[in-house]
């Protein structure tokens, strides 16, 4: 029996075990929402912009290690979902985007809603697909799967005119592909992974750095086993926290600009660096010619890209980080040796230096709200086991000092790109991949007011998010930097009117609350859980003046950090 294109699309998705795809309707996808309709094993989840769409597919993907999956139409549907793509592109983040497409015999033609899709995200995804024939259909679709998942993940796009959506032909569900051009690397090599366990024995003064990758390979356990085996310290980025318990005491907390003095100082005085599943991005390395000076560095990475692009390392090992450190644990159970245990004892009370200046220490004086006091009194509340999004800012970087994320996937938030707007669309996603789990979204009140519509999808499809907004009035990094760096002239970040969001909130149909004494901070977030079935959203009003502690400037090394 021959389907049409849009049937065979629905089908597909059905066949590859997609269980939500987000999205918004329009005049290109017409045939696609018909097809939607007639089943109910995809659900549809209706947003109110595109770039939530992206944003929700991409919380889910991080949430589950499942490929998000996006719907769009065509023209202004695509070019608002742009964003989202980025954002999962920048993080490596597995996503499907359907877009739709003029029909073909107009592409080309500057027709209603049409833009060249194909060529405006093509920077910003891991691969794209126009499809122009109804046949090839279903094994585009496969490969943008098989595209997104394997290797390095990142975002796939198919491209789909209308014409395409109609035609008909038969379907075949392709259980796999193969694509020449295409077979990432699984394996280290055997050899370098050998030399790299020899030069973890014999260091004095070693340091893992671990990034997203970590997360990304589901290798937290390998890593954990790896740590503990060798006794060595252990640092992760903002995208790789959760890879590494937080309350471990091999744990330096998180490096780089907003790093502690014990991990970002350690960093550069060690004599081995071993990164794994990590880009060496700016915001890690400060100044390149001053990170871990005095290291011979191993690099493990899934993508050879990667290697040696930032920073230039001694071992490279290309690879799976999973199926790496598991060989790098054989390599240490053969090898029968241990490291240097009085010079590791002799590290790590250097460490115990750095970390008694408590660099996260902050002053409670005064009648105003401390952010970081709202983030420690959360995972107190929480016990730690709440999946955290963030938007991105001061708020984004006082949630990942303060707190400790003990699991994987626990932590979504935009690293690479930092795009604001994020945290209330993906903290859907997270709450639509895990129902009865509980999801905090952790925003600024300017970053959380890029995405508010989304209040009303969350209204529709009984989200109970907890909503927490530091509201300190400002665009709080931005003026961070101006008050440091620019003389303090705060050139546009005084966000001077300012809706009334508990007013805001009950008017999409949920509970808000405003708090506005330190005293109440705890009570009213107990309270606002005990709402097991309600989103509530909750405006705390903090401290404008306070600012994120260590600061790295830029272009300084990491261990020049400014201080309190």
């Amino acid at each position: 029996m021959e389907l049409t294109g849009a049937d065979i699309i629905v089908r597909f998705l059905q066949d590859e075990g997609v269980d939500h795809l987000f999205g918004y309707p329009g005049g290109a996808v017409l045939h696609i929402y018909d097809a939607i309709y007639k089943q109910d094993k995809v659900k549809h989840i209706l947003v109110r912009h595109e770039q939530a769409a992206t944003h929700a597919a991409d919380g889910y993907a991080r949430s589950t290690g499942k490929p998000g999956v996006v719907l769009v139409t065509s023209g202004p549907g695509a070019t608002n979902a742009v964003t989202g793509i980025a954002t999962a592109y920048m993080d490596s983040v597995p996503m499907v985007v359907i877009t739709g497409q003029v029909p073909t015999p107009l592409i080309g033609n500057d027709a209603f809603q049409e833009v060249d899709t194909v060529g405006i995200t093509r920077p910003c995804v891991k691969h794209n697909f126009l499809v122009k024939d109804v046949k090839d259909l279903a094994e585009t679709l496969k490969k943008a799967f098989y595209i997104a998942t394997t290797g390095r993940p990142g975002p796939v796009l198919v491209d789909i005119p209308k014409d395409v959506t109609a035609d008909r032909t038969k379907y075949i569900y392709p259980k796999k592909v193969e694509m020449r051009s295409y077979n990432p690397v699984v394996k280290g090599h055997s050899g370098q992974i050998k030399k790299a366990v020899t030069m973890m024995l014999n260091a004095k003064r070693p340091m893992i750095y671990t990034g997203g990758g970590i997360i990304l390979a589901d290798a937290a356990k390998p890593l954990a086993d790896l740590a503990h085996q060798l006794g060595f310290p252990v640092t992760n980025t903002s995208m790789g926290l959760g890879g590494f318990p937080a309350t471990d005491k091999q744990f330096l907390g998180m490096l780089g600009m907003h790093g502690t003095v014990e991990a970002n100082m350690a960093i550069s005085h060690c004599d081995l660096l071993i990164a794994i599943g990590a880009r060496f991005d700016d915001r890690v390395t400060g100044k390149i010619e001053k990170f871990a000076p005095s290291a011979r560095i191993i690099h493990v990475d899934i993508d050879p890209a990667s290697i040696s692009k930032n920073v230039t390392v001694d071992v490279p090992i290309v690879g799976d980080v999973n199926s790496v450190l598991k060989a790098m644990i054989a390599q240490l159970k053969e090898s029968g040796r241990k490291p240097d245990g009085e010079a590791l004892a002799k590290w790590w009370e250097q460490i115990e230096e750095w970390r008694a200046k408590e660099c996260l220490k902050y002053s409670t004086k005064g009648k105003l709200i401390k952010p970081q006091y709202v983030i420690e009194t959360l995972y107190k509340v929480t016990r730690g086991d709440a999946f955290v999004t963030s938007d991105v800012g001061q708020h984004q970087m006082w949630a990942a000092q303060f707190y400790k994320f003990d699991k994987p996937r626990r932590w979504v938030n935009s690293g690479g790109l930092g795009t604001m707007g994020f945290g209330l669309p993906a903290a859907m996603g997270v709450q639509f991949a895990h129902p009865k789990a509980t999801v905090v979204s952790i925003n600024g009140d300017g970053g959380v007011q890029m995405n508010i519509q989304e209040l009303a999808t969350c209204m529709q499809y009984g989200l109970p998010l907890k909503i927490i907004c530091l509201n300190n009035g400002f665009l709080g990094m931005v003026r961070q930097w101006q008050e440091f760096f620019y003389d303090e002239r705060y050139s546009q970040v005084h966000v001077e009117a300012q809706p009334d969001f508990v007013k805001l909130a009950e008017a999409y149909g949920h509970v808000g609350m405003q708090i506005e004494k330190p005293e109440d901070v705890e009570k009213a977030l107990k309270e606002a859980f005990a709402m097991k079935d309600r989103l509530v959203f909750m405006n705390f009003l903090t401290d404008p003046g306070e600012n994120v502690f260590p600061m790295v400037p830029a272009g300084a090394g990491l261990d020049e950090m400014i201080l309190i």
